[in-house]
């Protein structure tokens, strides 16, 4: 099915493009499209609990290099401010 839109939000438009990025590297890797009837419901919840999992370890370490770049840039500001002084 070709599919055209009419999209004038550039965020949409490019979450949409990630999209399609996204099914064609799947489409490549796994040789098939997500339309498919191998797996049951509990085989889609477990690739999708997997999948949230991953993005939950994601977040802790973003975190982490944001509480360590914080940390770093207060020392800056410190330092900065004892030269001033």
């Amino acid at each position: 099915m070709n599919l055209k839109l009419l999209v004038e939000d550039p965020i949409v438009l490019k979450v949409l493009s990630k999209y399609y990025e996204r099914s064609q590297l799947g489409i490549k890797k796994y040789g098939r499209t997500l339309d498919r009837d191998d797996l049951n419901l509990t085989d889609w919840l477990n690739h999708l609990q997997e999948e949230l999992m991953d993005a939950t370890l994601y977040i802790e370490k973003i975190k982490a290099d944001l509480k360590q770049a914080q940390k770093a840039a207060l020392i800056e500001l410190t330092n900065m401010d004892n030269d001033k002084g």
